[in-house]
């Protein structure tokens, strides 16, 4: 059987909504959440090998994506960090390793600073730890940018057709279907509109000033062809002086390394778990 069969939705409640999440697997507690834009199946084959390593791995959707509700009124990292930290305890087998990608790694970052006891090693995956250095006119018009792209009713084919702009390198076989269950998604009652509140409201200044903070085990994780990064390589070594992460750059990989490059990505993580979260399946 395929193991990625076994997902069944659950939800965590919260002041303003639920958050989405599947649970399966024995052993050490995984938590893996996406970035902005994304839905939790971006960790599919990520998933099925940690469960076949002895791992319990969740995975989470966003606030106003997948199957979460669309009804709240916050957005970002700290919000994301606090749904974070709330399911691992909500579990009840924490401490947690915490997976994120992109805006995900941001907030898993938030929690490793915040709540230390709750994470026991952290996987940061094209991660922002900061915001990109852009010009002030550029910075100045990404909203009138996001608010056009992101309008009804061209809103849903457009992030799409940006998102995979940002494949650079290896491409999944089943990003088609992935773009396709993406779009689906930000066509339910609410979801753009979620979306496009989060994208106008995003920052990752928080997550830099707590980046000090951070003394969990930490693997970083960046595609050398990323384009959000003028320079990815050296965006990963200000990663690893900051947190003293092991680093690995992806040399066909942008800004989804964990279904472009699945198996490489799997390797590095499992190397991490083996020493932070051994499991005997793991082990032999």
């Amino acid at each position: 059987m395929d193991i990625n069969e076994a997902r069944r939705t659950q939800h965590l409640a919260r002041p303003e909504g639920r958050v989405a999440y599947d649970d399966a697997g024995t052993g050490p507690l995984v938590v893996m959440v996406p970035g902005m834009g994304d839905l939790r199946s971006t960790y599919d084959e990520l998933r099925a090998a940690l469960l076949a390593a002895g791992y319990r791995v969740v995975t989470t959707d966003l606030r106003g994506h997948g199957d979460s509700d669309a009804g709240f009124t916050t957005h970002g990292d700290e919000a994301t960090a606090g749904d974070v930290a709330a399911l691992v305890e909500h579990l009840g087998a924490g401490p947690a390793v915490l997976v994120g990608n992109s805006m995900g790694s941001s907030a898993a970052a938030v929690v490793a600073a915040d709540r230390p006891e709750l994470v026991r090693g952290l996987v940061l995956l094209a991660p922002f730890l900061r915001d990109p250095q852009l010009p002030g006119a550029v910075r100045a018009l990404m909203p009138v940018v996001y608010r056009a792209m992101l309008a009804a009713p061209w809103g849903a084919a457009a992030w799409t057709a940006y998102y995979r702009t940002l494949n650079k390198g290896s491409r999944s076989p089943r990003l088609d279907a992935h773009t396709a269950a993406i779009r689906a998604s930000l066509r339910r009652p609410g979801h753009l509109r979620a979306f496009r509140d989060l994208t106008l409201a995003l920052t990752h200044a928080p997550v830099e000033a707590r980046v000090p903070r951070i003394q969990t085990p930490t693997l970083a994780v960046v595609g050398a062809l990323d384009p959000d990064w003028k320079d990815p390589a050296a965006e990963l070594a200000w990663i690893r002086e900051a947190t003293g992460a092991r680093a690995l750059l992806v040399e066909d990989a942008g800004h989804y390394p964990q279904h472009q490059t699945p198996e490489v990505v799997a390797e590095a993580v499992l190397a991490l778990l083996a020493e932070v979260a051994p499991t005997e399946v793991a082990g032999a």
